[in-house]
């Protein structure tokens, strides 16, 4: 078993959690701690955030928030367990940070079943995850 769990979910996906989020409480035994991380995605562009209203930024991760504890007090048995985390910028890069942050001892993604065109558009953070992570990461489909 495990003691911290990062679980990167994206709630308007659900392949990225039905499979991994089974696994991630599995994997926490009667325990562990799961760290539910929801990413809200950076523009890319100093620029592109001028055109967006004042206080944006602050309203939408706030928004992620309020989702990701929705999320978990419907899916998530033990709540007590469950941590809701929300991060900003890069998916990889975000997740990797969160694991060092959080003391994650395993990152749980889902990834799904590769096809020419999702081997290069939908699998490059996994990929990414995979190859820089300190820590252990169950890859599930």
């Amino acid at each position: 078993m495990h003691d911290n769990i990062l679980l990167p979910i994206d709630l308007q996906h659900p392949e990225t959690w039905e499979n991994a989020l089974p696994a991630a409480i599995r994997l926490a035994g009667e325990t562990g701690v799961i760290h539910l991380l929801g990413i809200v995605h950076d523009f890319g562009s100093s620029m592109v955030a001028t055109f967006l209203p004042k206080g944006y930024e602050a309203r939408i991760l706030q928004v992620m928030k309020d989702d990701l504890d929705r999320f978990a007090s419907e899916n998530l048995p033990d709540n007590d367990r469950v941590q809701i985390h929300v991060g900003h910028g890069h998916v990889a890069e975000t997740i990797l940070k969160s694991a060092r942050k959080f003391g994650a001892d395993l990152i749980v993604m889902a990834s799904p079943k590769p096809d020419e065109l999702r081997s290069i558009l939908v699998s490059r953070d996994v990929n990414a995850v995979v190859r820089h992570s300190p820590v252990s990461v169950l890859v599930v489909r």
